[in-house]
């Protein structure tokens, strides 16, 4: 936190749940990971734009950190390039967007390890490679599958891995959509499920690979201060809010099928909501969590057209592949309900849209607001709102906490004040590393603790399922905006917490 009250912390940086931590600064004692076993990774879409900005950085990352020292990764895609070629092209990935000191020190031997196979030489192509990969490691590496490539590849990918023999010991990384409704989510779960038990199945959401996201679990159940009050008794309502500033020119074929709420609703903040609302694990390992937010999952109601504003940013209908009379939404605003103890009767408003005023990722919760009669009239009390409870999602990783404090001088006047915590100011900044490092990292170790499961996918298609029979028609607003004035009647007559009225402070 800084200002006032300011708190140092004197705990390592987070580590995947139930790993201990990478090494800390000199002078630390911090908890410390091994290494993990040889590895060969077969990454399908090796040269695609989610491998080039995440998925190759990431792994030359982890290598430079000691943690991934031997692997082998075969990259398989249609494109026509032999082993050098690929290298090349990782290289200018790399370059681009991996961390500087991981490139000039670790490129060298790290690209030794790349290798590349064209889907079209077929699946004994593939299986020599993953052969000549394996023999260089020695022993019997594991295999992890990274499935990086279109949904209507998917089914092509996994008769692949099977008649290259390539199951065994091996995991699998599934990559957003899982499905577009009920029927083609159970279609795709019975293909997977025809090759892999679940739990070698990893449905990646990038979101909870996110610094602040596990910082929800230690907020609330390491603190006796907030449990007691994580509740309907305390918390009036909850915002998740993702508004995007970018469009979605490159992607408009894949979003013409999809539209905001197939892409980002079901897929990552529903999966958001689940962390923030869900019991108490009896444990802190993968299937106690996993249950919990499947608990949540099963206690959402439908969500009722009625309660879902829709919006299209003017030009859309412009882009090329876009149709003249699309109806496709790149903006969603909708109220969730959970109907359990815990929450019943506290709404859950989510927002989230492209070519918006603003990027960010926030969680808000807005706390019941007291009595205020013994206040006199034009103390300012109750006038900003709410006390909030603010988690940044952004790669930044803030938190704050908002509430009414008296402003110096005579007479009682109220102003809004907040605590802050930054990431930066632990001093473990330099070990954190990216959600898809991370959550590379942790389905190699074979931790399921942040990824969804076929149940949950399933159960949220199916509550989404009278949205998506009649869904409200979209309205159009402007870029640069925070979308359709329709939303603001969603949430009457509580107010959107963004645009922030007060901005985050600055890292020094």
């Amino acid at each position: 936190m800084t200002g006032v009250g300011a708190l140092q912390p004197d705990v390592a940086g987070f580590a995947p749940i139930g790993q201990p931590g990478p090494p800390g600064p000199p002078g630390r004692d911090p908890l410390r990971v091994a290494p993990l076993a040889p590895h060969v990774i077969v990454l399908f879409g090796a040269t695609g734009d989610l491998a080039r900005r995440k998925l190759l950085p990431g792994f030359l990352h982890l290598h430079h950190a000691g943690l991934l020292p031997h692997c082998r990764i075969v990259g398989v895609s249609l494109d026509d390039l032999d082993d050098a070629g690929y290298r090349q092209l990782a290289y200018e990935a790399c370059t681009r967007f991996a961390r500087p000191e991981a490139l000039q020190k670790h490129w060298p031997t790290f690209s030794q390890n790349i290798l590349h196979v064209s889907m079209r030489d077929g699946p004994e192509r593939l299986a020599a490679a993953a052969w000549e990969a394996e023999q260089a490691l020695g022993g019997d590496p594991r295999r992890l599958h990274y499935v990086s490539t279109p949904p209507s590849a998917v089914a092509e990918v996994l008769r692949s891995i099977e008649e290259a023999q390539l199951v065994e010991r091996s995991r699998i990384v599934m990559e957003k959509p899982f499905g577009t409704d009920l029927a083609t989510a159970r279609t795709l779960h019975a293909g997977v499920h025809g090759l892999f038990e679940e739990e070698q199945v990893f449905r990646i959401d990038h979101f909870l690979g996110k610094e602040a996201a596990l910082n929800i679990l230690a907020f609330r159940f390491a603190n006796g201060l907030f449990e007691p009050i994580w509740n309907r008794d305390h918390i009036d309502h909850v915002q998740i809010d993702v508004p995007e500033t970018m469009g979605v020119e490159e992607r408009a074929g894949f979003y013409e099928q999809t539209g905001a709420f197939r892409d980002m609703v079901v897929t990552h903040l529903l999966q958001v909501l689940a962390f923030m609302a869900m019991e108490p694990p009896t444990a802190l390992e993968p299937q106690s969590i996993r249950e919990e937010k499947n608990k949540v999952f099963r206690s959402l109601l439908p969500i009722r057209p009625e309660q879902v504003v829709r919006g299209q940013y003017e030009g859309y209908r412009d882009i090329p592949g876009v149709a003249a009379a699309s109806e496709t939404e790149t903006f969603v605003a909708l109220r969730c309900e959970i109907d359990n103890w815990r929450w019943a009767g506290v709404p859950f408003y989510l927002r989230t849209g492209k070519r918006m005023a603003e990027g960010a990722r926030i969680i808000s919760i807005a706390f019941r607001e007291p009595p205020k009669s013994m206040f006199p009239a034009g103390s300012g009390v109750g006038a900003h709102g709410p006390d909030h409870l603010t988690f940044d999602l952004a790669d930044s990783s803030r938190l704050s906490l908002s509430f009414y404090g008296k402003r110096p001088g005579p007479g009682m006047v109220l102003d809004k004040l907040s605590l802050q915590f930054a990431l930066h100011e632990t001093g473990f900044a330099g070990d954190v590393l990216e959600a898809y490092e991370r959550l590379n990292y942790d389905a190699m170790v074979g931790d399921q603790t942040l990824f969804t499961t076929a149940e949950g996918i399933e159960r949220l298609w199916e509550v989404s399922a009278p949205l998506l029979a009649d869904p409200p028609p979209v309205q159009p607003y402007p870029q640069g905006t925070w979308g359709p004035a329709a939303m603001h009647a969603l949430v009457a007559p509580r107010s959107w917490r963004l645009p922030f009225e007060r901005k985050w402070r600055q890292n020094p």
